[in-house]
């Protein structure tokens, strides 16, 4: 697998114009887009390279770029820069122990805030190449449920090295409403670790975040508006 701190550094290096343009050129490669249109968009980046004010990115050549791009193109056929489902239990925790950062959503699908939660994790999940985000149905790691006594949803874990380094429960910490911005989970999930080099934040944007309360009883009723309790 390529190095996820070289690549991630690759990314955020580049120019808002360019990045804008490799994006294109990942998703081409992800997507079902055929050999021609993917070669019409590594052409449009390679005459914005020629043409770049940077005398850097002149100077490193389009090899360099095209190298650069099949490094994280791998990264994304192994889960980087995507939101994925695992199904195996074994598996997740291989992913959350062995991968540098990790953050996993225990959802169920009857629960409309575990969707309101996949859809801020999924828009996360590509600006963030040295984080692996994954979910997972609780009714498939009854292990892993009760070992880190997960008992409302949603709920996500973080783990950094291995190691858990915080536990969202509910919306609670993030502003205990379902209107809450991606902004303030990214920020959250800065602050625990999870994202390694975030992007520059947007200072005319707003956060709130609050500590997160140990859960001492299930609450909550499925499909509804407040956080839904886990009964396996």
């Amino acid at each position: 697998m390529a190095s996820s701190s070289t690549n991630t550094r690759f990314i955020e290096s580049l120019d808002s114009k360019y990045k804008t343009t490799v994006d294109r050129v990942l998703e081409s490669r992800r997507g079902d887009s055929d050999d021609e249109d993917q070669e019409a968009l590594f052409a449009e980046l390679e005459a914005e390279l020629e043409n770049a004010d940077s005398a850097s990115l002149r100077d490193g050549g389009v090899k360099e770029m095209q190298a650069q791009l099949e490094k994280v193109q791998t990264m994304q056929q192994t889960g980087y820069g995507l939101y994925r489902e695992i199904t195996d239990e074994k598996e997740v925790i291989r992913t959350s122990a062995n991968e540098p950062r990790c953050v996993i959503h225990f959802f169920h699908g009857d629960f409309k805030r575990c969707e309101i939660m996949d859809k801020h994790l999924a828009s996360l999940a590509p600006k963030y190449f040295s984080t692996i985000f994954i979910r997972v149905f609780v009714e498939n790691v009854p292990w892993l449920v009760q070992r880190l006594d997960i008992r409302v949803l949603p709920c996500v874990m973080c783990f950094v090295g291995g190691v858990s380094t915080d536990k969202i429960v509910g919306f609670e910490a993030l502003g205990n409403t379902d209107e809450f911005q991606t902004a303030t989970l990214e920020l959250r999930l800065k602050q625990n670790g999870s994202l390694a080099t975030p992007p520059k934040p947007n200072t005319s944007q707003t956060y709130t975040t609050a500590t997160t309360r140990t859960q001492t009883r299930l609450r909550g009723q499925r499909g509804g508006d407040d956080d839904s309790d886990l009964d396996l």
